[in-house]
């Protein structure tokens, strides 16, 4: 039941956002226009922009895309343990250790369309992916929501134990997952992903331990000031190798942080429970439990450039 806390939490935050939200005096006239508007059939369906304020949230992607021709470089780091055995002063509560690091490039090949690469340290994962908006929120509620598609190929080229991967494809793992999010207002958005995961030799390596998972995920970010918001962010694998395993014991990965936009820079600071970043990792081993001080401090680093000939700067 506790797993699915968050999420509840999530819906709530979502209604009670969507109940306060009342329009401002200053833009009664602008109501009143789009109801006049509405009325003599002369309205014209706008595509609602910045849902969200990067492609990431903290474990989540949104369903923000790259503009065509402009490359996001990503740096995403987390500690170790801020508590627990593992943690506390003997490790500077988890600044001397890397949990795990992640490098990544984003390029836009359309304004929809993305190619992806990025490399984490744990399990020395290389991706190789695509991601695709291919529904967009309107301004008139004609469709309610956007949605956007990711497809992932994982590699682990080094071997994690001695002949672990006694075959080469044992080395593969596949991703797929779709997000469908809402901006109910211009402080609140929402987002729900539920995705696949295929591992074609699962990690941990324990017998009964499942090569396929499914999992729901739902992602929040709170605007509370003009650069800088609240964001949120749990994922829940259904699987039943997790949920009967008592050693190792498995947890759903989860997320507190702040974002900040800095121009071309969007940062994020963060707590979370999962030791990786990418989800082919942490959807499968996320062995740590927030009540046993097994979180850890993070921060995810995007930067955007334009590589489009025809415009001049940074793209921001």
């Amino acid at each position: 039941m506790k797993k699915h806390v968050l999420l509840v939490a999530f819906s709530l935050l979502a209604g009670i956002t969507m109940a306060q939200q009342k329009p401002a005096a200053k833009d009664q006239s602008a109501v009143d226009d789009s109801l006049l508007n509405s009325l003599g059939g002369n309205t014209k369906a706008e595509p609602v922009i910045a849902t969200f304020k990067s492609t990431r949230l903290i474990n989540t992607e949104t369903t923000e895309t790259n503009k065509k021709n402009t490359l996001n470089f990503i740096v995403t780091h987390r500690f170790g343990d801020i508590g627990g055995a593992e943690g506390g002063s003997k490790t500077l509560w988890g600044f001397d250790n890397s949990s795990d690091i992640y490098i990544g490039f984003e390029y836009g090949l359309t304004d929809n369309l993305d190619i992806d690469f990025g490399r984490s340290k744990f399990e020395q994962l290389l991706e190789l992916g695509f991601k695709y908006n291919f529904l967009h929120q309107t301004s008139d509620n004609s469709m309610p929501v956007a949605m956007t598609v990711i497809g992932k190929v994982g590699l682990k080229p080094y071997s994690v134990t001695t002949n672990v991967f006694d075959d080469y494809t044992n080395r593969l793992n596949y991703f797929t997952q779709l997000i469908i999010a809402r901006k109910f207002s211009s402080r609140f958005s929402f987002e729900i992903a539920p995705s696949f995961l295929r591992t074609n030799l699962p990690f941990p390596f324990l017998p009964g331990n499942e090569k396929n998972i499914f999992s729901l995920s739902a992602a929040g970010r709170l605007k509370v000031t003009k650069h800088m918001g609240i964001v949120l962010d749990y994922a829940h694998p259904f699987s039943n190798f997790r949920n009967n395993s008592t050693s190792p014991k498995f947890y759903a990965p989860s997320g507190i942080g702040i974002e900040i936009e800095t121009g071309g820079h969007v940062f994020t600071l963060n707590f979370s429970n999962n030791q990786a970043i990418s989800p082919i990792n942490y959807l499968s081993d996320t062995e740590s439990k927030w009540t046993k001080g097994q979180y850890r401090l993070g921060f995810t680093i995007s930067r955007v450039f334009d590589l489009n000939s025809k415009h001049k700067g940074t793209y921001k």
